[in-house]
């Protein structure tokens, strides 16, 4: 089976900092992946690399066999940073309108598609407001709700419970269940091992740019915390060691 997302070898170095080494995987269709580390582990810097936001300085990325930087591959690609830029003079509705057209999608269509992603993220009675009066988790979400709204079949998802209340989180783990329902590759950075090992069929480890582990869920024979957690220090003795 052709992997939809592939990495071979990628190594990212700034100056004389190795800030990744040596990353390979592959993700296949339908599938959701939990990307873990701790802060400064690499984890974004990853994501950049895999959607052609910033190049590696070796290894190679391929995204349904093609480069990520493909505009073919790229409207089939939704988004979420974990800081998200936003034109806060703008209302939601115009927001959603203004990341609509880079997929050319048309006025009635774009419509349609708006109401899914309002009503998806909790924020259809929020849609005339402005950004600059949305609290931070309406913000979360109005940046999820761009990186759903034209229906992409693969999506990258940085940090999407960062700044949640509860209310929020569970209404955006059960837009991620209903994505991977509806067989949406999800790659996903986190730090809340609970939702992987509800949410994912597989998961990585990432640590000072080294991945340490990469596996399927159903096959770890202890808990994901306490999993992490030896593998984080497993890579801390082997560098202490080395």
């Amino acid at each position: 089976m052709q992997s939809v997302i592939s990495l071979q070898h990628l190594s990212k170095k700034i100056g004389k900092s190795d800030i990744l080494k040596d990353i390979s995987l592959a993700l296949h269709s339908g599938e959701v992946f939990g990307f873990l580390g701790p802060n400064g582990a690499g984890k974004t810097t990853t994501m950049k690399a895999i959607l052609g936001i910033i190049e590696p300085t070796s290894g190679v990325v391929e995204i349904l066999g093609k480069s990520p930087r493909d505009t073919r591959v790229q409207q089939k690609i939704g988004f979420m940073p974990e800081n998200t830029y936003l034109y806060k003079y703008l209302t939601g509705d115009e927001f959603l309108d203004f990341n609509g057209n880079f997929y050319g999608l048309l006025s009635e269509k774009l419509e349609e598609k708006k109401i899914w992603a309002l009503e998806k993220v909790g924020l259809t009675e929020a849609r005339w407001k402005r950004l600059n009066t949305y609290s931070k988790w309406m913000l979360q979400r109005i940046g999820l709700a761009q990186a759903i709204l034209h229906d992409p079949d693969i999506i990258f998802l940085d940090e999407p419970m960062s700044g949640l209340d509860p209310i929020g989180r569970k209404l955006v783990k059960d837009l991620m269940l209903e994505l991977k329902a509806a067989r949406k590759t999800i790659f996903f950075n986190t730090h809340i091992l609970s939702d992987v090992e509800t949410i994912c069929d597989s998961f990585g480890i990432i640590c000072e740019g080294r991945l340490v582990a990469n596996m399927k869920i159903g096959d770890l024979d202890i808990p994901l915390e306490d999993f992490f957690m030896q593998k984080i220090a497993e890579n801390s003795t082997r560098n202490h060691l080395g």
